[in-house]
């Protein structure tokens, strides 16, 4: 039903921090892995935060808002990516808030038929740029299932009335409904099982946008560069489902094994969510050459995975 109307999903997962103060833009631009110094008022960026590893702490969306940058990423990791970021503000004008429990996000799907989709023309023409609307910014993320997706995210006492302006017959969706169109767009989001465990590229960080090359420093970017230069990258994260009991979780973290080597695990879950199909959907990080023999989920005798397509070239771009 959701594919063929569009739907509404209320978001209570993800957390805002807003960075503002002359140093901000500034600040931020050289601890991310993209551009923050050129984010106009129009633009919304994925972003990563490495350690001095190059691995991945946390996975965010960024966008501008008035004098300030938000910064959009899972509750669970908010206090430590806030912590973590505080420690390297010494003398920068900047401030850090946690404005979490002030805004509300709005998950929205539209069909991709535009011109036959009443309400469609809210959204931003392309994934990735951003747009105020009732008090708060329409951002367009990435495309799946046939559905251009936006997120609203504003004043929570605006909630109601954003509701009320979207098409009166779009249904309203799980928040698990989202993070599946997430996996099947193949968008990585990094939590709390996941962190420090992912080179950006590892997950395809840089082909949904994620790293900018041509930038300055930041914590991890010699890794991170090195990754993508020298030699052929040997694991990539790739779409999979699994068939199993319906009341199995799988969860972040867990490792698979492939019949190839089967004494040592061959990669991990980056996500998963269980879709109106009855399947769960997974992001799986994995060794590639391990995809050529059979892949388990959680042990070598575990459930079989089965891969599927991402919606994007697996080639790497600069």
């Amino acid at each position: 039903m959701a594919e063929q109307q569009g739907f509404i999903s209320l978001l209570s997962d993800p957390g805002v921090i807003r960075a503002s103060g002359d140093d901000a833009r500034h600040f931020l631009h050289n601890q991310l892995t993209n551009d923050i110094e050129n984010l106009d008022a129009n633009d919304a960026r994925l972003a990563g935060y490495c350690s001095p590893k190059g691995r991945l702490l946390a996975s965010l969306l960024t966008w501008a808002a008035d004098d300030a940058i938000l910064m959009l990423l899972p509750k669970s990791l908010l206090p430590s990516f806030q912590k973590r970021l505080q420690m390297f503000v010494l003398r920068s004008k900047i401030m850090l808030e946690d404005v979490s429990d002030s805004l509300a996000v709005v998950g929205v799907g539209m069909v991709a038929r535009v011109s036959a989709t009443p309400g469609a023309g809210l959204l931003p023409e392309t994934p990735y740029r951003s747009k105020h609307f009732s008090g708060g910014h329409l951002i367009r993320v990435a495309d799946a299932e046939g559905l251009h997706r936006a997120l609203w995210i504003g004043p929570a006492d605006q909630r109601d009335a954003v509701l009320a302006a979207l098409p009166a017959d779009l249904p309203q969706q799980p928040e698990s409904y989202w993070r599946w169109l997430d996996i099947r767009a193949g968008v990585p989001q990094i939590l709390d099982a996941t962190r420090e465990q992912f080179v950006p590229q590892m997950v395809n960080f840089e082909l949904v946008g994620g790293v900018n090359f041509r930038k300055g420093c930041y914590p991890g970017q010699e890794i991170v560069a090195r990754s993508q230069y020298l030699g052929k990258l040997k694991r990539r994260m790739l779409l999979a489902s699994v068939d199993i009991d319906e009341m199995a979780v799988v969860t972040p973290g867990t490792e698979v094994f492939s019949d190839d080597d089967p004494g040592q695990p061959g990669g991990m879950i980056v996500n998963a969510e269980r879709g109106p199909d009855g399947r769960i959907a997974c992001l799986v990080e994995i060794k590639i050459d391990a995809v050529r023999s059979p892949v388990h989920l959680g042990s070598a005798n575990g459930p079989l995975l089965h891969f599927g397509e991402l919606p994007y070239s697996l080639e790497a771009s600069v």
